[in-house]
């Protein structure tokens, strides 16, 4: 389990499109997940430690940035074979367990993680209306251990901003996690 930390935020990258399988059984394409506001991509997975420590708070907070207008999409890219708790099956159970309010889709290829550049779950993406890329920072103060329940909302605030201004905060700390788990191993 190799501690990554994301690069600094590209700002107006665009978002790559992507059409992937939910765990509800649909195909999501990149415009199908966006909001009029825009859209936030998260890489996550099932067995990382430091998305498990964030899992209530990303479930609000995703409830809390769609209300703002933005949509919100969760991809797992990671390679299941070392890691059977990634599997698809589990994303589904996990999905249903913890009622994700957004589409949580495999990225099998692991083509669609490469193309956003992701490294590490979590790995937040946030676009504003026009899909230029405006946040790649963190959810919150969270390591493997939950933040103090009186955590500044990074990602949150981030997102209500560019939901505002169509920008992202110029300071912004990179998200750290488990790396991503590459097929070819990198």
């Amino acid at each position: 389990m190799v501690l990554m930390k994301t690069p600094v935020c590209e700002f107006g990258k665009p978002a790559p499109d992507f059409a992937l399988p939910g765990v509800d059984g649909r195909i999501w394409t990149r415009d199908a997940c966006r909001g009029p506001k825009g859209l936030l991509v998260m890489f996550i997975c099932n067995h990382c430690p430091y998305v498990k420590a964030i899992r209530e708070r990303l479930i609000r907070d995703a409830r809390d940035i769609q209300a703002l207008g933005i949509g919100v999409v969760a991809i797992s890219a990671n390679d299941p074979t070392d890691y059977p708790e990634d599997s698809f099956e589990n994303m589904k159970r996990v999905a249903e367990t913890y009622g994700y309010p957004f589409p949580y889709l495999y990225d099998e290829t692991q083509a669609v993680a490469r193309a956003y550049g992701a490294v590490c779950t979590p790995d937040f993406f946030g676009y504003n209306a026009d899909l230029e890329l405006q946040y790649r920072g963190r959810l919150d103060a969270s390591t493997r251990e939950t933040a103090p329940p009186d955590a500044r909302r990074e990602l949150y605030e981030a997102m209500k901003q560019i939901a505002e201004t169509g920008r992202g905060p110029e300071e912004q700390i990179p998200s750290m996690g488990c790396s991503i788990k590459w097929r070819d191993g990198g």
